[in-house]
């Protein structure tokens, strides 16, 4: 009988335990799995997990292995020990590596050595500031020296004003040996000044060590060249944009093969994120966004044979593959996430087609959490076109309830919004607070062929706000959607929408958020960074008064021209670190709230860029945005 009770209450406090839901501070417990690569007898994972501390306002981080197979993780010190450093000469003479040099004169001091005290900037170009961080002159260049202690550096790019690896998230990926020994191979923007501001157009250079000499190895490809690597039989390949100044183009795979360069991706009408190469080098698997996910895709290398270039999708489902760890006999290892789940180390066995999660950092927290529901829902557009909404419903959804409900505008603008899991936007917390999310996959999404991804290009305020409407109206059909309850949230390019919708939703929303958003076109035209994404996006200049197009960015389509008919409360968000959407913008939007009396707030990061990354700082954004939507929702 004893035992029968203990059963019982046992399973009534698993019960309970599986009713609780996710919270900002729970979110900010969970770790965050980053892998490091597969041992060198490709029988373990190496990889990293950061935990947070609120408390420190910092990330701690420890390293792992586990058998490929699954299994326990052990705890190691030093991940350099078991993973190959593909920063080693495959003959194992010389080591490659980077570091900042001083190369320009920007300081007052650099120019008056005598007034070493001021505390001036001197600039005769633009990227005098990138993302969040001011050009003093220093730049990352890439050296290399003799694998022994106490070797002499070779500086690659000497006394070049050159970024390589790339400035602002280039890592050492940006770098590799050529399988002889012989040459290195980098990734640089030979622009400087003016010039690199309005450009995109990296290219592949090939240092050859016995001459010093250096060659373009993509010279004529007017834009992105990136993401280098040598097959297992020789052949260069890497990733390719074609048009200058175009960020978000189509990403094809490119290999160099006897004095060709075949594109194996031409005729797929999709993008690449990025890719490896099978052990035989017959084929290249690659993820790239789908239909509202990342998946895994294979496309076959044929060489110059008449053999046709096929591209399948290899993985399916409501989730995203975010990256190629490594690949041992039949399995792929992958990383893998989805709205309800931090990312985590997967295998995939590409014979039986079936996953097997192999970490487990976050489980103990999710086994406790009653999780969301994601469902796909497809929406005709006001031009006849078939759109997928993503709608993410509270746990413990009750069809009988009216639940608020807020329409998500994602940035980029051409950003794929898929199964991401974010910890700021995290769709799982806000279901979790009793919130209904719509996320469209509207114009200007990757995963849905080319021209989907590229018409919100100089289409801004266009076709793009039909679609956020049309999905909106459609889930507010719903009868538990509460219509009087509607909210519209979103950051960067989301943030502009956010600021545009607040002037043409008649009366659809109650409460608006926007982060980091663009609110006058013109302004962020004269002091955003990257002046060849506003180039593009918003089709030149806005002096250019000829150029219909570019004005039509700066007049129709710049929310300060609809400030007069806000009429609901918006929370304003701001970084001041931000280059990219830079602080005017978040000022002037709040200025005109408050001036034309809308009940408004503006939460202002002066340490934080285009995101918020410090814990405790995360935790006020977390408090601030629910607090804001109880107030006003």
């Amino acid at each position: 009988m004893k035992k029968i009770l203990l059963t019982t209450l046992t399973m009534i406090g698993l019960s309970a335990m599986s009713q609780n839901v996710m919270s900002p501070e729970l979110l900010w417990k969970l770790g965050r799995v980053s892998p490091i690569g597969l041992t060198k007898d490709a029988k373990n994972i190496v990889y990293k997990v950061s935990t947070p501390s609120v408390a420190e306002d910092k990330l701690s981080s420890a390293y792992y292995t586990i058998a490929v197979t699954g299994g326990k993780a052990v705890e190691i010190k030093d991940p350099k020990v078991w993973v190959a450093d593909k920063n080693i000469s495959p003959d194992a003479k010389y080591l490659v590596y980077n570091q900042e040099v001083k190369v320009k004169a920007v300081n007052g001091k650099d120019f008056y050595p005598d007034l070493d005290k001021s505390e001036v900037q001197i600039y005769d170009g633009l990227d005098y500031r990138h993302w969040d961080t001011w050009n003093e002159g220093k730049f990352n260049h890439v050296f290399y020296k003799e694998n022994k202690e106490n070797a002499t550096g070779v500086d690659l790019l000497k006394d070049q004003a050159y970024d390589s690896p790339q400035k602002p998230f280039g890592g050492d990926e940006d770098y590799i040996w050529s399988p002889d020994s012989k040459s290195i191979l980098y990734v640089a923007k030979k622009k400087s000044g003016t010039q690199y501001a309005v450009s995109t157009n990296t290219d592949i250079f090939e240092y050859h060590l016995q001459t010093g000499e250096t060659t373009n190895r993509t010279e004529g490809n007017l834009g992105y060249d990136m993401a280098p690597q040598f097959s297992p039989t020789g052949n260069l390949s890497w990733l390719q944009m074609q048009r200058d100044g175009f960020e978000a183009d189509k990403n094809d795979i490119i290999v160099a093969f006897k004095g060709s360069k075949i594109n194996l991706t031409a005729n797929w009408d999709g993008t690449v994120d990025s890719f490896t190469w099978s052990a035989d080098g017959s084929k290249i698997y690659f993820i790239a966004p789908v239909d509202g996910t990342k998946q895994v895709f294979e496309v076959n290398f044929p060489g110059l044979t008449k053999i046709a270039i096929r591209v399948t999708q290899i993985t399916k489902g409501d989730f995203d593959v975010n990256e190629i760890i490594g690949i041992t006999q039949d399995m792929l290892v992958v990383t893998r996430a989805d709205m309800n789940h931090a990312s985590e180390i997967f295998s995939y066995h590409l014979k039986k087609n079936s996953w097997k999660q192999i970490t487990t950092v976050n489980s103990a927290i999710y086994d406790t959490l009653a999780l969301s529901k994601t469902e796909k829902r497809y929406v005709t557009t006001t031009d006849g076109k078939k759109m997928l909404v993503w709608v993410v419903l509270p746990p413990n959804f009750d069809a009988t309830k009216k639940y608020p409900t807020l329409l998500y505008c994602q940035g980029g603008p051409q950003s794929a919004l898929t199964q991401f899991y974010s910890f700021r936007w995290n769709f799982q917390l806000m279901a979790a607070k009793g919130y209904i999310v719509v996320a469209p996959n509207r114009r200007g999404m990757p995963g849905h062929g080319v021209a989907w991804n590229e018409q919100i290009s100089k289409d801004w305020g266009g076709q793009v706000m039909d679609d956020y409407l049309a999905a909106m109206d459609a889930v507010a059909t719903e009868n538990y959607v509460d219509k009087n309850r509607l909210g519209c949230i979103g950051a960067s390019y989301g943030g502009y929408s956010v600021f545009y919708l607040a002037g043409i939703h008649n009366n659809r929303f109650k409460s608006f958020i926007a982060h980091d958003g663009v609110f006058n076109t013109q302004s962020m035209y004269g002091t955003t960074e990257e002046v060849f994404f506003s180039n593009w996006d918003f089709g030149g200049p806005y002096w250019e008064k000829e150029n219909a197009v570019a004005q039509k960015s700066y007049t129709t389509f710049n929310p300060i021209q609809l400030v007069e008919k806000w009429n609901q409360p918006i929370l304003i968000i701001q970084g001041g670190k931000d280059f990219r959407v830079p602080i005017g913008q978040g000022l002037e939007a709040f200025q005109a709230a408050q001036l034309r009396g809308i009940k408004s707030k503006l939460l202002y990061f002066p340490e934080e860029n285009h995101w918020i990354l410090k814990p405790q700082n995360a935790q006020v954004w977390q408090k601030e945005f629910f607090k804001w939507l109880k107030e006003t929702l």
